[in-house]
């Protein structure tokens, strides 16, 4: 293919696309980041921009490799060393795309699927034990399903086989847009392995462990939502009309759980809060997540009303099921994810783009077992690979701190940081005046102050 074959408009939206999914790992830093206490919170962002940074080589190395290199069995792995340091693809051209835009796109998701694991073990995770494990399980999980989930099978025009796929996109034929199974499912049952690998925090159930920025999370949950247009409508690999109404989808989706989620807190709790909205809003983007392209604009409210309220309840369970799951990453990923993926069997309409029908339109359990069956695929896999990679990390070099470092802050130990200096802030402040109209500095003695602010910084 000669550049003149390569269409312009559909290469500029895969780039943009792949920079919104790229800003969701800051957000999701900055959504995780505001959910932990003061004294973690450089921790929580420094995993999600640690994966950034390791995925990004290793995907370029042997990543990508293995998700889209030609099948070596069973559509369960692609060839690792076909595509090694991505040899021979800086001149290569798909159908009308750059590879290496492509290859860009599908690096973001590896990365963000990878920092999504750290949410349900906040707080008590060593830094550079977790630089190791995203390494590693992105290697023999995530690389792997992305090729079960996202590496279609290339005919020719005379009916040569050019490229072999994996199992779930080719022949299992389960519908998976942009990455129920392979992202949600995929990282909400890992964060579960590794929340029973490290154990609960200290103090939990008893301390209180409330988020310590709520300004952070609203703004980390609005880039997620601005981000995961380029996530689903760029996975259409084209700027035309599947694009747009997987763009549709996704907005009203998302909107609908938002809703549901504040209306199941308003009547089982009395208020309508600022992190149920944000949570809400995640809940959604992950449903319609795999089924953006296979349902229609009302199909899509009902699929995020109902996942707005399902993971609303079952963020609950980890109390009754007393596994501690820092973010409620298993809330709100893993069963969104499995809602996402299993509801294209009940809500699918061959009017959309993808051309299914599912239960509800008529075309019975043919594609409600495909759902099931790759949804839960995943999870098995994941769920077991995981727990052996965290228990030889646990046992090896160690996963998680020490209690007195858990209690003091992981952020003072392993990164000798603090993400507010509260007693300086205070200094600077009293010794510019500007506290000398605050009745706090008027009624309390200087030493109470630094008292207090240091007090913060602990907390």
């Amino acid at each position: 293919m000669t550049p003149l074959d390569v269409n312009s408009g559909d290469t500029a939206w895969i780039l943009t696309s792949a920079a919104l999914v790229l800003l969701m790992t800051p957000g999701l830093a900055l959504f995780y980041g505001g959910m932990v206490r003061a004294k973690t919170v450089l921790n929580m962002m420094m995993m999600s921009f640690g994966a950034l940074a390791s995925i990004s080589v290793v995907w370029v190395l042997w990543g990508y490799s293995m998700a889209f290199g030609d099948d070596v069995g069973a559509g369960l792995l692609g060839n690792p060393g076909q595509y090694f340091g991505l040899k021979g693809l800086m001149e290569d051209t798909g159908a009308g795309l750059p590879t290496m835009a492509f290859v860009g796109f599908q690096a973001v998701f590896a990365i963000i699927t990878v920092a999504l694991i750290s949410g349900a073990i906040a707080d008590r995770a060593k830094w550079g034990t977790w630089m190791i494990f995203t390494v590693v399980w992105a290697t023999i999980v995530y690389f792997p399903v992305a090729h079960w989930v996202f590496d279609f099978s290339v005919t020719e025009d005379d009916g040569t086989v050019s490229h072999v796929g994996g199992w779930i996109a080719n022949n299992l034929k389960a519908i998976d847009f942009a990455g129920g199974t392979a992202v949600h499912i995929n990282a909400g049952v890992a964060g579960l392995a590794l929340a029973i690998v490290l154990g609960r925090r200290a103090g939990w159930k008893r301390d209180p462990m409330r988020p310590h920025n709520l300004t952070l999370v609203m703004l980390g949950a609005g880039l997620l939502w601005f981000g995961w247009f380029g996530f689903n409508a760029g996975s259409a690999l084209t700027a035309g009309n599947s694009a747009s109404v997987v763009w549709v989808n996704t907005m009203v989706a998302t909107g609908a759980a938002a809703l549901a989620w504040l209306i199941t807190e308003r009547i089982r709790d009395g208020h309508a809060t600022s992190l149920g909205a944000a949570s809400g809003i995640v809940a959604g983007l992950v449903a319609i997540t795999p089924s953006c392209s296979s349902v229609s604009p009302v199909g899509a409210i009902l699929l995020g009303a109902i996942a707005g309220a399902l993971c609303a309840l079952a963020v609950g369970l980890k109390y009754k099921l007393n596994v501690d799951d820092s973010l409620d990453v298993v809330g709100v990923h893993l069963v969104g994810g499995l809602w996402g993926t299993i509801a294209v069997g009940f809500f699918a309409t061959s009017a959309a783009p993808a051309g299914v029908d599912g239960l509800f339109y008529g075309g019975g359990v043919d594609q409600l077992w495909r759902q099931v069956v790759g949804a839960l695929a995943v999870l098995v896999f994941s769920f077991v690979l995981t727990l052996i990679i965290g228990l030889v990390l646990e046992k090896t070099v160690g996963f998680r701190v020490a209690e007195d470092v858990e209690l003091e802050g992981v952020d003072s130990v392993e990164h000798a940081e603090s993400a507010y200096d509260l007693g300086n802030l205070a200094g600077t402040l009293r010794s510019t005046g500007a506290l000398g109209s605050t009745l706090a500095h008027r009624t309390a003695p200087a030493d109470k102050i630094d008292t207090e602010a240091d007090k913060e910084v602990n907390a």
